[in-house]
């Protein structure tokens, strides 16, 4: 691959994303006009947020989960593309992946609209969700779709991943050659900095309380996501509950992952995949990455280190 960036320099930019932060930082020529990149990842990155954010009563994701059951919803074309790649993992993770869980989420106090009140302390009783391959119907040529059941989707697993592969298509229109491009810990990148290097990634100890690395991956044309326990959890007595929800138990995920790390072609894929490894669990995660070709990196919670690397 070649590394020759004429006058190339480091550049970096950031700003507000669902309800986080997204950070681009590439080599370019002094001919990137910097306000222009800024004002087209923010743009894209609000009608991702529009789209698909559960926070947002007015998102198109929010019209579907309110809409009456067999009442067909118009669905822009990238969150059907979205709600498509959803279904797809979902059935190839063997339901570990699952975009109906709004509902658990929000009863135990991680979501936007909790169910049933509150999030109760000691264990909300929140009926199993319906499965939602059976439940969601999509009809992409029409671009539209219904529930057959009561429905609450949400996308937190997936959308962040999309919203990077929006940030890369962005920065291949202003024809730049070396970037990564990241929303919280998902995070892609193209080409090699100019010293023929690659992508410097953190790979994150996953231990509460603490930010620090366990080591360094070099990222090159490829997409890195990481899910876990370890950030995002309440405290409920005694017990830690966990903010993955396990959509075939109706339960908190509850397992002896910490957390795993997925190298993909998108976001989409790592983001989608890491949350589905780590639902999997520390025996069959690691089979189906391999069964499947996927580089992963699984972190167990007293610290051993599995790898499909």
């Amino acid at each position: 691959m070649s590394t020759d960036h004429p006058a190339a320099e480091r550049r970096s930019l950031s700003g507000p994303t669902m309800g986080t932060r997204y950070s681009a930082v590439f080599y370019g020529s002094g001919d990137v006009d910097e306000r222009r990149l800024a004002a087209a990842l923010q743009s894209t990155l609000d009608r991702v947020d529009r789209q698909m954010s559960t926070w947002k009563p007015e998102s198109d994701l929010n019209r579907l989960n309110d809409a009456a059951t067999r009442v067909w919803v118009p669905v822009p074309a990238e969150l059907m593309s979205v709600l498509q790649a959803s279904l797809r993992i979902g059935r190839q993770s063997q339901g570990a992946f699952d975009i109906g869980v709004g509902d658990l989420v929000g009863a135990w106090g991680f979501g936007a609209r909790p169910a049933h009140g509150d999030g109760l302390p000691g264990g909300p009783a929140v009926p199993k969700p319906a499965i939602t391959a059976e439940a969601l119907e999509l009809d992409p040529h029409l671009r539209r779709a219904r529930k057959h059941a009561t429905l609450a989707l949400d996308l937190s697993g997936i959308a962040k991943g999309h919203g990077v592969d929006e940030m890369a298509r962005v920065m291949r229109q202003f024809s730049i050659p070396a970037w990564l491009v990241g929303i919280d810990g998902e995070m892609r990148a193209s080409g090699a900095k100019p010293d023929g290097t690659s992508w410097a990634v953190a790979h994150e100890r996953p231990v509460r309380g603490v930010r620090e690395a366990m080591g360094v991956i070099e990222l090159e044309d490829r997409a890195i996501a990481t899910s876990g326990n370890y950030r995002h959890y309440r405290d409920i007595g005694a017990r830690t509950i966990s903010h993955t929800m396990d959509p075939r138990s109706g339960m908190p995920l509850e397992n002896r992952l910490a957390s795993v790390t997925v190298l993909a072609e998108t976001g989409l894929e790592a983001d989608a995949w890491a949350t589905a490894l780590l639902v999997m669990g520390e025996i069959a995660g690691p089979r189906l990455a391999r069964l499947m070709d996927m580089d992963a990196i699984f972190v167990l919670a007293d610290g051993t280190v599995e790898t499909t690397l």
